[in-house]
This record gives structure tokens, C-alpha cells and sequence, in this order.
């Protein structure tokens, strides 16, 4: 007994912590503007407007590039994409292009890319970049010809839900949405006008750095390692985050019978919320040094726009249907993001980085699946990802394998497979799973052959079969979406 416990409670422990150091550092200025975003998709921007430009029926030469291009600006991890995609798709994107921003916007975004030109080198970018374009627009398109008769059905359910809406989208349901965008990045690009600290003060809490000395015991911080850790910033951000959960039950389960005080106290909650988690904030000697920094400049101008938004110009119906759909992306996704944090902590304590060499030392078949199999059980959050591929990099693991994990890590994380599986269904998940899985394996071994010092040839018969590959799987998804039409 005393031996199964000994195992257990250490990965319980990684699990625990693990989930409390993701809900300290990465839900509210990350996740928590995605949800409104999304609630404001599908609330206040008519169907027409989006396929404009992602639906099903238009044009591949706009919707392949329109999708990744909105992915490329955002500079956030998969479980903060999964709402906006979750968005758009609800709206009536096609299935293609959603998954193609699915799949581009955490995989290679701008700062994802800059960062991991910076810290392993632009070879390496430029090529994450290439491919990820390719096979994002690439599997996006093999999706879309797979499930097309469920896309049409799709297409035809988002016609009725919003039948109803008119073809123009309001200036004002533009603005809103794009201040939370603005918000959104405020939050979390790592710019130095944003990171940088303008007016600080120190508040007297003599204890401070004692109870931080106690948080770091509990939850370590490793940097080179991905372990994040708990502040007393962050300790006071799971409390305000259960208080919001709290007000947003007793306020938004029943905004169909309209607003109420808790409606208002959940909204004030998070507004709050947002200001503290954009602080700097430094346990010192006789206190903790609070820093007021270009985020929070930027995240409080935001919060003043969308203030005066929902208080002057949303009116009832609309506010109603943004703060319902918003919550009812929360209640579909966030249980599923805590269980799969929670899950990934766990696995993480059972796998060692040692064994990086032994499985990836090599651009081989194996070590390339090791790669994604990585990023799979070893996910972080956007950039942090960039100096573990560091570490792995100094651990022996090839360069190729390490592309293969550097675009498998921002999307087959765990808790990205429960939510989209919730999503889009598990047959279309599973299916996604195994592309991106296909496909970033097939990157990590081209681009390895190209480092290992492949002739031109031997990288052209690569691109060959891999393109004979694909073409047998556009073949087959055609037959199989032709003899389920039939039927």
C-alpha cells in the first residue's frame, strides 16, 4: 500500500499543480477574451459575413489564406484558438478553413515564429513557417472533402439557426468585436511597450516573500523545464476566478429572463479580474512591489471601450445573446480544459526528458513520431513551447524530430483533443488527430533529411511520396464522401 501510494501521489501532485499553475498564468488574459470573442461571433455577426469569406462555398484561393492569416496575428495557445474556432465554426465557416486556423494560428503565429528564430534558429523558423502553411491549408482541405456531406448539413443547420439575421454586419457589433481582439493581444503579445513597467508602488506585506518561498516549495518553478509555477498574484487570480464562476452562475445560467445584479458583478468581477492579472506584481523585501505596465494601460483603455459598448449601445437582445453564448462556450469547453490540464500533469511527471536521445536522437520514422507523441503529452503554452524544444535540442534530440514536435505541441495537446472532439464530433477529431499527426511526422523527416545534408534528389523523391500519399487520401476521402452521398 504504502509503495502504490509513494507512485500515485506524485503524479496526482503533478496533476494539481500543473492545473493550478495553467489557471494562474493562462486563463484570464488568454482564455477568458476568447470566450467573448466567440460568444460575440455567434451573437452579433451575421452568418453572411463569415462565409463571405470561410464558408464552405466560397472561394479556396480566399478562404485557405483568410484562414491562416487570421491565425498568424494571434499570438496564443491552442486551448485560447479552441473558443474562436469553436466561433467561427458555429457561424458557418466550412469545416476547411476553420480547421485550417485551427491548425496555423497556435502552430505559427508571428511571435511563435520570431521567438523560435531567436532561441534555436531561422532555419528552423522559416521552415515551421513553409510547413505549416502547406499542411495546415493542406489538411484543411482534406477534411473539408472527407466530411463535405456533413459540412453541407452543417451549412444548412447554421441557415436555420440564424435565418432570422440580416446580411449586414453593424458598425457597432464590429467595433465590439475588435476591441476584445485588441484586448486579447494587449494581454499577451510580449511586446517591450507592453511588458515594460511605468509607475510602480510597494504595498507592506512584511510576509511576502515567505509566502512565495512556500508557493515555490509547493508548485516549483523551472523555466527550462516548462513548470510555470504559482505567484501570489497568481494565488489571488484562481480565488477571483472562482468568485467569477460563482456571479457568472447566479448571473448568466438565465439571462434569457434578462440581467440581473449577479450579471453585473460577474462582469465587474472579470473586469477587475483582467487589471490584476495584467500587473506586475514581485514579492520584495518588506512587501510586493505592484508594477503598472503598458498591458494594463492597454487591457484598462480596452475594458473602458467595451464598457461603454455594453452599457450604451448593445441593446437587450443583444446583450443577452453575447453573454449567453459566451457562457455557453465556457460551460462547453472550460470543464473539459481543466480535466485535460489536470490529466497532462499527471503524464508529465511519468515521462522523463532523458529519454529524448534514446527516441529522437535519430530523423527516423520512430523518432519523428516520438516528436508528436511528445507534443502530445508534453504540451505548454504558446512560446514557452519554443525553450523546452531548446532543452530538448541540448538533451540530443535531432532537429527533425524537433520540428515534428514544435507543430505537433500546439495542437494535439490533450485537452485540445477533448474540446474539439466536443466540438466537431470524435469521428472528425480523430481524423484531424491523425493528419496533424501524418503530416508534422512527414515535416520533421524532410526537413531532418535536409539537415542531415540530403541531396536535392533525395529531398524531391521525400515531397514525391509524400505528395503520392496525399493523393491517395484525397482519393479515398472522395469515394468515401461520394459513397455516403449515395446512400
Amino acid at each position: 500500500m504504502d509503495m502504490v501510494l509513494s507512485w500515485v501521489m506524485p503524479v496526482l501532485y503533478g496533476g494539481t499543480g500543473n492545473l493550478a499553475a495553467y489557471l494562474a498564468a493562462h486563463v484570464l488574459l488568454c482564455l477568458l477574451p476568447a470566450f467573448f470573442i466567440a460568444g460575440a461571433m455567434s451573437a452579433l455577426i451575421p452568418k453572411e459575413t463569415v462565409t463571405r469569406f470561410l464558408g464552405r462555398n466560397s472561394s479556396k484561393a480566399v478562404s485557405y489564406p483568410a484562414a491562416a492569416a487570421a491565425g498568424s496575428l494571434l499570438a496564443v495557445c491552442s486551448c485560447t484558438i479552441v473558443p474562436l474556432f469553436a466561433g467561427i465554426y458555429k457561424k458557418g465557416a466550412g469545416l476547411g478553413p476553420a480547421i485550417t486556423f485551427l491548425f496555423f494560428a497556435p502552430a505559427a503565429n508571428i511571435l511563435a515564429l520570431v521567438y523560435t528564430g531567436g532561441i534555436i534558429g531561422p532555419d528552423l523558423a522559416v521552415a515551421r513557417f513553409l510547413l505549416s502553411l502547406t499542411f495546415g491549408i493542406g489538411i484543411g482541405l482534406i477534411m473539408a472533402l472527407i466530411f463535405r456531406s456533413d459540412d453541407a448539413a452543417h451549412d444548412r443547420a447554421t441557415d436555420t439557426a440564424f435565418g432570422a439575421q440580416g446580411a449586414g454586419m453593424g458598425r457597432m457589433a464590429l467595433v465590439f468585436l475588435f476591441v476584445w481582439v485588441a484586448l486579447l493581444l494587449a494581454g499577451t503579445l510580449k511586446l517591450d511597450v507592453l511588458t515594460g513597467t511605468y509607475l510602480d508602488f510597494r504595498l507592506p506585506l512584511a510576509d511576502a516573500q515567505g509566502w512565495q518561498a512556500v508557493l515555490d516549495r509547493l508548485v516549483p518553478y523551472d523555466a527550462a523545464r516548462g513548470q510555470e509555477g504559482v505567484s501570489l498574484q497568481g494565488v489571488v487570480l484562481i480565488g477571483l476566478l472562482g468568485a467569477i464562476g460563482f456571479a457568472a452562475w447566479r448571473g448568466m445560467e438565465n439571462i434569457a429572463d434578462g440581467a440581473n445584479a449577479w450579471t453585473w458583478i460577474s462582469l465587474a468581477l472579470i473586469a477587475a479580474t483582467l487589471l490584476v492579472a495584467a500587473l506586475a506584481v514581485q514579492p520584495v523585501e518588506g512587501g510586493l512591489r505592484v508594477g503598472l505596465t503598458g498591458k494594463f494601460f492597454g487591457v484598462a483603455a480596452a475594458l473602458a471601450v467595451l464598457s461603454h459598448i455594453v452599457r450604451h449601445r448593445l441593446n437587450e437582445d443583444e446583450l443577452r445573446d453575447w453573454l449567453w453564448e459566451s457562457w455557453r462556450f465556457v460551460k462547453q469547453i472550460f470543464p473539459l480544459l481543466v480535466v485535460g490540464v489536470f490529466i497532462v500533469g499527471m503524464i508529465r511527471v511519468l515521462i522523463r526528458p532523458e529519454w529524448i536521445q534514446m527516441l529522437a536522437g535519430t530523423n527516423s520514422l520512430t523518432g519523428n513520431m516520438a516528436g508528436v507523441v511528445f507534443g502530445v503529452f508534453m504540451y505548454f503554452p504558446t512560446l514557452v513551447e519554443v525553450p523546452i524544444a531548446r532543452m530538448f535540442l541540448e538533451l540530443g534530440m535531432h532537429r527533425g524530430p524537433l520540428l515534428a514536435y514544435l507543430m505537433s505541441d500546439p495542437e494535439l495537446s490533450l485537452q485540445s483533443i477533448l474540446i474539439i472532439s466536443a466540438i466537431i464530433g470524435r469521428k472528425k477529431t480523430f481524423t484531424y488527430v491523425g493528419l496533424v499527426a501524418l503530416f508534422s511526422a512527414a515535416a520533421g523527416l524532410i526537413y531532418g533529411a535536409w539537415i542531415d545534408g540530403a541531396s536535392l534528389l533525395v529531398l524531391a523523391l521525400y515531397l514525391v511520396g509524400f505528395i503520392a500519399l496525399l493523393a491517395v487520401l484525397l482519393s479515398v476521402a472522395s469515394r468515401h464522401a461520394s459513397s455516403l452521398k449515395g446512400v
